[in-house]
């Protein structure tokens, strides 16, 4: 039985997007948003948590499972989706908000509040680079530019071609089960190969990392150095919780280093035993950090 109902939601950024709300309207509403290759259910276990005391909202976000796939890269530029997250909570009537990201959904959101500091009160990042230490590493750290050499791959256009080749359940087992425990992706396994298989979903959830501004250096690459990674940066003003699993193989704890100076009010809390897809490896440490952040335990 679901903790909540998936709504479909047409929004004015010309996307509809398959919506999990749960919670009472007219408690503080937090929106939770997914990454690369999920859907809302990145959040399964965090919804009815916090639903006990916030108005909570999960969109599949675009071109991902159910909701709309609009075709081209362009419709996949971080502004396209920051713009559907603000469409959203007007179209609910939600003024100022909790926003939290995981992966992808943590990149919009760190996005969303650095442009929209006047909508969102507080961040929850999860297992979600902040941009310039994230562009910085990619070309400073060989750790993490090694790390993220997968990007380089999802952004080759020929990648579909290989996907059909291999069929989605070939692909799902050479790439993300190397990133998460076979155990807990196993009784999911259908869940995912249904997302995956709707039409142009593939190549819509590749388009975020195609559309992407960021630099991911081949390894033996030296290129030029982008001014602003060396520039000012603004500082995140509002709250923020980072919650980080340490084996994330893909976004090394060299993302913390650092941090502390571009957003004074932050928290950490390292989860030592999980990977990249901490809210489901370790949804009670996750939910448990959550709520007591937010005060409510």
């Amino acid at each position: 039985m679901a903790d909540f109902t998936l709504e479909r939601i047409a929004l004015p950024t010309g996307v509809e997007l398959d919506v999990a709300i749960a919670g009472d309207p007219a408690s503080p509403p937090i929106l939770l948003l997914h990454g690369f290759p999920e859907s809302h259910r990145t959040w399964r276990h965090q919804i009815p948590a916090l639903a006990r005391d916030h108005y909570v909202i999960a969109p599949d976000q675009r071109g991902f499972a159910r909701s709309s796939k609009p075709e081209g890269v362009g419709n996949y530029t971080p502004d396209k989706p920051v713009a559907d997250l603000l469409a959203l909570a007007d179209h609910l009537g939600i003024g100022r908000f909790t926003l939290a990201g995981h992966d992808w959904g943590g990149a919009i959101a760190w996005m969303a509040t650095l442009q929209n500091p006047q909508r969102i009160a507080q961040l929850i990042i999860v297992n979600a680079p902040h941009p310039l230490i994230f562009q910085r590493t990619l070309l400073d750290d060989p750790a993490q530019r090694a790390a993220s050499q997968y990007i380089r791959a999802f952004r080759n256009p020929d990648l579909e071609k290989h996907i059909a080749a291999i069929g989605v359940e070939g692909f799902f087992d050479t790439s993300f089960v190397k990133h998460a425990d076979p155990a807990l992706l196993a009784p999911e396994r259908a869940a995912y190969l249904d997302e995956w298989g709707q039409p142009g979903a593939m190549t819509a959830m590749l388009n975020w990392y195609r559309a992407s501004a960021i630099q991911v250096p081949a390894m033996d690459e030296n290129p030029e150095r982008p001014a602003w990674i060396d520039a000012p940066f603004p500082p995140v003003s509002q709250p923020v919780l980072v919650i980080w699993g340490m084996k994330d193989q893909a976004l090394l704890p060299c993302q913390l280093d650092g941090l502390d100076a571009l957003v004074p009010r932050l928290t950490i809390v390292r989860i030592a035993d999980a990977g990249h897809f901490v809210p489901w490896e370790k949804p009670e440490a996750v939910t448990a950090a959550m709520r007591e952040w937010l005060g409510n335990d």
